[in-house]
């Protein structure tokens, strides 16, 4: 068996290759340097980014959209705790991450080093788990482990800590420790079923409900079921509501759609309320997707399906709990009920036409707003442009707070599949930019738009240099409201006209910082010239900002169609 004498540093480069890990991220320092010179030489897709907060985003981005495990790398210290932040939306989102940091030399360790802090303690409750590296002759074991964590159950990041003098360390390694399942690559790495007579039962209540309804959270992308999701579907006519995360679990466009539910739906809310049985898939049923736990009422009949145990009964107590992959449990129900689905599926159509007629309803009851040629522009009409533009394949990123809700609730995916990509995990403001450059790199040749406030712009537009350099054909839209825009919108809606604080930006014209940078820039403030604006970007060959300048009015900023009658009382919260 042939030996190699190589630096700790190689070695953990020689894992990533055998993992066939894809485009990284990180800013290196002294620590990390062998890892850094391996990767020059074996030509990993390693990559400098201006903000180690931005190369987590752009890794989860990534891992969301190609179902693989995201990398990228920190020096020590500012470096590593420069990571929180994209750390923890991926822990909440279910991204499998593998993040290396470096870490001071042992011998020196808390000696006051340079940007030495207890970095450990700081980075472990981000992540799902923390594995620090002792021995070099232990990276490939190590690195090995960190993948197959990322990978199974609830995916999520790991960090892996290499002090100094493990990574400049050097061992003789067998060639044969660098072999790697292929499968700790993909997410999700194992799956799990649930237990037969509770499929049974399952089953036996959907048959029996007349008015069914599937609410579909993140997990059905994570596990790859909108296949499965969309097959039980059209077999029974069940339709199917959905989170943020969870939009496109099946076609925005198809007649069983129901569309968001929670804080801010369509018409799927009332549908809840009036259902006899509710199937939950993939959905933790957090705040915003439950209007603060209020959706479903309480006493609702409820089967949730999960792979992770201890969320059931977290916000609701199930009537039935399905635990298993959200794929295999929503096949094996198909199973269940293919004796008896003809006979269900035309039992239902009154049912599922309803449905569309409702959707239909809502549709036309807010044209005017979709179509509004009011200036600045509306919201509502810049959403509408966007369905109008964006093929089937496309993706749409949307950043925190406004982004989020407005695409969440207006905008339409064309297919089944990961067309949405929301930072829900944590919602932090700011990923708009990165995480469009994370799905541009996971799906080559599928147009992306990343949606952003001006804020979320401010926080990262340094990374339109790095967007730039890697000649990413994306498109990011600003939308321009010279504001924080959610916190202004909420201040008058709670304190009344004029009672703004710390809620307000400078005017700025983002196309003219595009082009600063060396990118394409456009500046819309006519809602008709939206259409062509996001032509010349989705067929643009590299980075296109485009700025819209929408309304000011915080009476009419918080994501909603029509948010005029918008009324507060103690104790609400609107949005």
């Amino acid at each position: 068996m042939s030996t190699n004498e190589m630096t700790g540093g190689e070695a953990m480069a020689r894992m990533l290759k055998a993992c066939g890990t894809g485009p990284m991220f990180g800013m290196g320092g002294f620590q990390l340097l062998p890892f850094y010179d391996a990767a020059r030489r074996i030509g990993l897709d390693h990559n400098l980014i201006n903000d180690e907060r931005c190369a987590v985003f752009i890794a989860d981005a990534y891992a969301k959209v190609a179902g693989r495990v995201g990398v990228c790398d920190a020096t020590l210290g500012p470096g590593a705790t420069n990571l929180v932040t994209g750390l923890v939306e991926a822990l909440n989102a279910g991204s499998p991450l593998v993040v290396f940091v470096g870490d001071t030399h042992r011998l020196h360790a808390w000696k006051n080093m340079t940007q030495e802090t207890r970095q450990i303690e700081i980075l472990r409750p981000a992540c799902k788990e923390l594995i620090r590296i002792e021995m070099v002759e232990r990276i490939p074991e190590l690195v090995r482990r960190a993948f197959q964590v990322a990978t199974s159950g609830r995916p999520g990041p790991v960090v892996v800590d290499v002090p100094e003098d493990v990574c400049h360390g050097t061992h003789p390694f067998d060639e044969a420790e660098f072999a790697v399942d292929p499968g700790i690559s993909m997410a999700p790495s194992l799956r799990c079923r649930p237990a037969s007579e509770d499929l049974t039962r399952a089953a036996a209540m959907l048959a029996g409900a007349r008015r069914p309804l599937m609410l579909c959270g993140g997990g059905v992308h994570i596990s790859g079921a909108t296949a499965a999701a969309e097959a039980l579907a059209h077999a029974i006519n069940l339709p199917v509501a959905h989170t943020m995360t969870g939009k496109g679990a099946i076609a925005c466009s198809d007649p069983l759609n129901a569309g968001l539910f929670g804080r801010y739906d369509r018409i799927a809310n009332a549908l809840i309320d009036a259902s006899d049985c509710l199937l939950v898939v993939g959905c933790k049923l957090g705040e915003i997707a439950t209007k603060r736990y209020t959706v479903p009422a309480a006493g609702k009949t409820v089967i949730h399906l999960d792979n992770v145990a201890e969320e059931f009964g977290r916000t609701f107590q199930p009537t039935l709990r399905l635990w298993g992959d959200a794929r295999e449990g929503l096949r094996d129900l198909a199973l269940e009920l293919a004796g008896e689905a003809d006979e269900i599926r035309a039992r239902q159509q009154g049912y599922a036409d309803e449905v569309a007629a409702k959707m239909a309803e809502w549709r036309g009851s807010v044209e005017a707003r979709l179509t509004s040629d009011e200036r600045p522009i509306n919201m509502a009409r810049l959403l509408n442009e966007l369905n109008a533009a964006m093929p089937a394949d496309g993706i749409l990123v949307a950043d925190g707070g406004f982004a989020a809700h407005w695409g969440g609730l207006l905008y339409d995916t064309k297919q089944a599949g990961r067309g949405f990509v929301p930072d829900r995990g944590f919602a932090s403001i700011g990923y708009g930019l990165p995480g469009a450059m994370g799905c541009a790199l996971a799906a080559p040749g599928r147009p992306v738009v990343g949606l952003t406030g001006d804020g979320g712009f401010n926080m990262v537009m340094g990374e339109l240099e790095t967007a730039r350099r890697l000649k990413l054909p994306l498109t990011v839209i600003v939308v321009n409201n010279a504001a924080s825009g959610y916190v202004k919108a909420l201040q008058h809606l709670m304190y009344g006209a004029g009672s703004y604080q710390s809620s307000d930006l400078a005017e700025v014209n983002y196309a003219r910082v595009a082009e600063s940078l060396g990118c394409t820039g456009i500046r819309v403030e006519d809602p008709a010239d939206i259409a062509a604006a996001l032509r010349q970007g989705i067929a643009g060959d590299g980075p296109t900002l485009i700025d819209i300048v929408v309304t000011r009015d915080p009476a009419h900023m918080l994501p909603g169609v029509d948010n005029r009658t918008v009324q507060v009382k103690k104790g609400d919260r609107v949005a």
